[in-house]
């Protein structure tokens, strides 16, 4: 059970893992999706190209679409691009860095699709099976051109009348079914060289500014990560806030009712220095507005200096500082109660 946990953890605090774990599983979803998949060639010469071509390249469009979707760095890189400079200066390395991520991982599934279709030759046999030269099979020798590219058109369909007693189908059908695993094969290899060089040469380019860029694009990763959690946290104390505010005004007629209700005057004390001031509906889109059109700079090494929560300016305070060093500090609890049962 530990060790599951462990490994939760672990998932749950790399989203590269996350990431790479969700491009496997789509990988694996379109070998199941298509080997479930029932195809069934048309045989008709004017349609057979269309179906072929377009059950090898249409379900990787959707596949490649679905990867975007499911990666949550697509969004951050967008933002990231899109977002005013305010008083952080965009890096482009960083945005091509995260663009090249999200399209690699995105571009897995759909590879897989078509390198799997062209070892199978199905699609293959169906969209060229009436573009190959009648000449070099001997069953289509005394036959006028109209009669041999209807025949070709049904070489994918074996139970066919007209090609049951055709002794050159099976010879068409492994002819193209050769060359769609030779293609299929070479694409596999070339992915294969690709990946090995692009492992092995990369040393040897400028590896501090790999790192940099790395570093960076995961602290805008972990930034949008956690200015959203904090969002959540700030939104539940807003909200319970205001709920004990109303029970405060309704406080006169649950007397009259004789309701023995607790206030809660100091939980509400506690959640109000969880708010750090932004108490109402305009500070905190007035908040939200400012963190979008100017990011603050990266520099930790001057503290922001802290307002009281009943003056005005209050929004320009960190309503997430206490929030994120509870959070750390839980992080290190953590890790020490583990260290201790080890």
């Amino acid at each position: 059970m530990d060790r599951f946990r462990m490994i939760f953890q672990y998932f749950q605090s790399n989203s590269e893992s996350v990431m790479n774990g969700i491009c496997g599983l789509l990988a694996l979803a379109s070998v199941k999706i298509y080997t479930s998949f029932d195809f069934n060639c048309p045989c008709l010469p004017k349609y057979n190209t269309a179906y072929g071509m377009g059950i090898m390249f249409v379900p990787p469009i959707a596949l490649f679409l679905c990867g975007l979707i499911v990666n949550r760095q697509s969004v951050v890189m967008l933002e990231e691009w899109k977002r005013p400079t305010g008083g952080r200066k965009k890096d482009l390395a960083i945005i091509r860095y995260m663009c090249s991520s999200i399209i690699q991982r995105a571009m897995v599934a759909p590879i897989v699709w078509i390198i799997v279709s062209l070892l199978d030759g199905k699609c293959f046999i169906c969209a060229f099976s009436g573009s190959i030269d009648p000449e070099k099979f001997a069953g289509f020798a005394n036959l006028t051109q109209m009669q041999t590219q209807l025949l070709l058109s049904k070489v994918p369909c074996k139970e066919d009348e007209l090609m049951r007693n055709n002794t050159s189908r099976k010879a068409v059908s492994r002819y193209l079914r050769c060359w769609s695993q030779a293609l299929g094969w070479s694409i596999l290899l070339l992915l294969i060289v690709v990946a090995f060089l692009a492992r092995w040469l990369r040393p040897c380019f400028n590896q501090a500014a790999f790192v940099q860029t790395r570093y960076w694009s995961n602290y805008i990763d972990m930034e949008q990560k956690i200015f959203e959690e904090t969002c959540c946290e700030h939104a539940r104390d807003f909200a319970n806030k205001c709920i004990l505010h109303f029970f405060e005004s309704m406080r006169t007629e649950i007397k009259l009712r004789r309701f023995n209700m607790p206030r809660g005057e100091e939980e509400g004390e506690g959640e109000a220095d969880h708010l750090r001031g932004i108490t109402d509906q305009e500070q905190v889109n007035k908040l939200l507005k400012t963190w979008y059109s100017g990011k603050p700079p990266l520099d930790v090494s001057q503290t922001i200096p802290r307002q009281p929560s009943g003056k005005e300016g209050a929004c320009t305070s960190v309503p997430w500082g206490d929030t994120v060093n509870n959070r750390w500090a839980a992080a290190q609890k953590a890790n020490v109660s583990r260290q201790t049962d080890v």
